[in-house]
């Protein structure tokens, strides 16, 4: 035989000197749980190892964070019921959970990109992620409450505006509304395409936010389809979003590299709840190595084309990375 790939697997040293893609912690942004209060540290029964944290908790964990060299954080509130209403008044609250977390992660580590989720389910007492009238999400009155809820955002401090609620419009809504008060240098990540999911269950327990009626369907997208993922990429890249993110991570490598394939823009890509809690429901059972499973699975987004990765094993993952 003259084609002997094997060759280039003979040692370690030529596996390494060949291999096309490479995993590092710049890679990687830590999701957070946050809630009202002090001293807190509240485990989720579905995600073993992930705690929702009060700021004052979440401050001294971001210390280790940045010092294994994690460079972004991405807050995701639990809103406690009396602040919820069916128009999600609380999110434009600048006094409320979300900006005051942002202004006092600023405060202390000015370096540290802060990302926020711009979506109504959390503050919503209908769980959506739009405004419901009469069993319908409305669109265009949600882009309205989306984008204050990002200038709200902006104000505080926070670097990135991540909208995760799959309203059409809400890219181009959000961008002119900040620039209209000058938030120019405030960045969109628009999920682009988010799927209808059975993944996130751990997440709407840890937040509290499934939908109190029906499911969202009508406005997340078809697991089936991805030639309607690309037009999504597309549409929010001319609406003028700066990044762009996938979301679920490992069932849609497919489409993380159909984005990365078709657009000139950083994408993300979200190992969420579901896909986070398979690994650490396995590792416990002894079925499989939780490590080296993260570790190969953050390594095929990179493989795939993503440029960053939201995971939950962040910090895990950059524990591994350092000890290389």
């Amino acid at each position: 035989m003259i084609k002997r790939p094997r060759r280039n697997r003979v040692t370690a040293a030529i596996r390494n000197l060949v291999r096309e893609r490479e995993l590092s912690v710049k890679h990687l942004v830590w999701p957070v749980f946050i809630e009202a209060g002090q001293g807190i540290s509240t485990p989720i029964a579905p995600l073993p190892g992930v705690n929702r944290v009060s700021v004052d908790v979440l401050l001294k964990q971001l210390e280790e964070a940045m010092d294994l060299g994690i460079l972004a954080v991405a807050l995701f509130p639990k809103i406690e019921d009396r602040f919820k209403n069916s128009s999600a008044s609380e999110s434009v609250n600048p006094e409320g959970l979300v900006p005051s977390a942002v202004r006092l992660i600023k405060e202390r580590f000015p370096d540290l990109c802060v990302i926020t989720d711009v979506a109504l389910d959390p503050f919503s007492s209908d769980g959506h992620d739009g405004i419901v009238r009469e069993n319908q999400i409305l669109n265009d009155e949600t882009v309205e409450a989306l984008a204050a809820m990002a200038v709200c955002h902006a104000a505080s401090g926070a670097d990135v505006v991540a909208c995760s609620d799959m309203m059409d419009g809400r890219v181009l809504g959000i961008r002119e509304a900040l620039d209209e008060v000058e938030y120019t240098n405030t960045l969109i990540c628009s999920y682009s395409a988010k799927y209808a999911s059975a993944f996130y269950d751990p997440f709407r327990v840890a937040l509290d936010s499934a939908p109190r009626a029906g499911d969202k369907k009508t406005y997340q997208m078809d697991p089936a389809n991805s030639r309607e993922a690309l037009m999504e990429v597309l549409i929010d890249q001319e609406e003028g979003a700066d990044w762009i993110l996938i979301k679920p991570g490992m069932p849609y490598l497919d489409i993380v590299s159909l984005a990365r394939q078709n657009t000139h823009l950083p994408v993300a890509v979200y190992q969420v709840s579901g896909e986070y809690a398979m690994l650490k429901a396995a590792a416990l059972s002894g079925w499989l190595n939780y490590e080296k499973t993260l570790m190969e699975s953050l390594l095929c987004f990179v493989r795939a084309g993503a440029d960053m990765i939201f995971t939950y094993g962040a910090i895990d993952a950059a524990r591994l990375l350092k000890q290389r």
